[in-house]
C-alpha cells in the first residue's frame, strides 16, 4: 500500500517544482507588469549608482556631474539655446540616412538573399567595405557631398547600409526551403514565390532588422553632425567639448539615448501589432 501513496506524492512534487523556477525558466513568460517593474529597475539602477558615485564627489564634478546638475544644464539648453530644434534635426537626419540606406538595401538584400549569382557577386564586397569604418570615409564625403545637409546623411548611409544589406540577405535565406518548394509544386512562378512566399515570411525578421539599424544609425550622429554642422545635438555635444561642460556632454548623450529608445519601442509596437501571433509566444 506505501507504493501508490508515494506516487501522487511525487506527482505533486514535481507538478509543483515549475511553479517555483518559471520566473528563471529557459525562454520562460513574464507578464506584462512584471516586465515592466523589471525593465524600469534596470532604467533606474544605473541612474541611482551614478547619484551615489557623484554624491560622493571621489570624481570631480568637472568630469563626472551628477544628475541634478545634467537636468539642469537640459533646462537651460532648453530654454537658450533652442534644444528643441537640435532634437528635431538631428532626428531628422538620422531618419533621412537610415531611410535611404533602407530603399537600397531592401531590394538588394532580397536578390542577395534569393539568387546565389548574385550573392556571390555583391556578398564579399559587401562583408569588406562594411569593416571599413564610417568615420574614415568623412574627408571624401566633403569632397564628394559638400558640407550641406547631404554630407550628414550621407554619413549615416554609410554607416547603416552596408550592415543593413547583409542582413536583409540573411533574413530571406532563413526562409524554409520546404515553403519555396510547396509553392514551386504548385507551379508558382519565380516571381511570385518572391512576391508571395519569401516576402511574407521574412517580413517579422526584416522588421526587426530595421529596428536594429535603427539603432546604428543613431550611433553614427555625432560623427554625421563632425561635417560642418551648426546645430543638432551631436554638434552641441561637440561644442560643450571644446568649453569643458561635461553637464551638457552627458545631458547629450541621455538625449540621444532616449531619442532612440522611443523610436525603438514604436518599432516593436508595429512589430506586436503586424504579427500579434508572434508577440504571444
Amino acid at each position: 500500500m506505501s507504493a501508490p501513496e508515494t506516487i501522487p506524492a511525487r506527482n505533486a512534487a514535481s507538478t509543483a517544482t515549475p511553479r517555483r523556477t518559471t520566473f528563471w525558466a529557459i525562454r520562460g513568460q513574464l507578464g506584462r507588469r512584471q516586465y515592466a517593474l523589471i525593465a524600469l529597475a534596470g532604467l533606474l539602477l544605473p541612474l541611482v549608482l551614478w547619484w551615489a558615485l557623484a554624491a560622493t564627489q571621489w570624481v570631480s564634478p568637472v568630469f563626472l556631474p551628477g544628475p541634478a546638475q545634467v537636468a539642469e544644464r537640459l533646462g537651460q539648453w532648453w530654454t537658450d539655446d533652442n534644444l528643441g530644434a537640435d532634437m528635431a534635426i538631428s532626428a531628422w537626419r538620422v531618419c533621412a540616412g537610415w531611410a535611404l540606406s533602407l530603399l537600397v538595401a531592401l531590394p538588394l538584400g532580397l536578390l542577395i538573399g534569393t539568387f546565389r549569382p548574385v550573392q556571390a557577386l555583391l556578398e564579399p564586397l559587401t562583408d569588406f567595405i562594411r569593416y571599413m569604418p564610417a568615420v574614415a570615409f568623412v574627408p571624401l564625403v566633403m569632397l564628394w557631398v559638400g558640407i550641406d545637409e547631404g554630407a550628414k546623411v550621407a554619413v549615416i548611409f554609410i554607416g547603416t547600409f552596408f550592415q543593413m544589406v547583409l542582413m536583409v540577405a540573411e533574413d530571406v535565406r532563413r526562409v524554409p526551403d520546404a515553403q519555396i518548394e510547396a509553392a514551386q509544386t504548385m507551379g508558382a512562378t519565380r516571381s511570385e514565390i518572391i512576391r508571395l512566399v519569401i516576402i511574407p515570411s521574412a517580413r517579422p525578421a526584416l522588421l526587426d532588422t530595421l529596428r536594429i539599424t535603427m539603432g546604428w544609425a543613431w550611433t553614427y550622429l555625432v560623427v554625421a553632425e563632425l561635417v560642418a554642422a551648426n546645430s543638432g545635438v551631436g554638434f552641441a555635444i561637440l561644442k560643450a567639448q571644446r568649453f569643458l561642460q561635461t553637464d551638457k556632454i552627458f545631458g547629450g548623450i541621455l538625449l540621444i539615448g532616449a531619442m532612440g529608445l522611443v523610436i525603438d519601442q514604436a518599432f516593436r509596437l508595429v512589430h506586436r501589432l503586424a504579427f500579434p501571433w508572434l508577440a504571444k509566444r
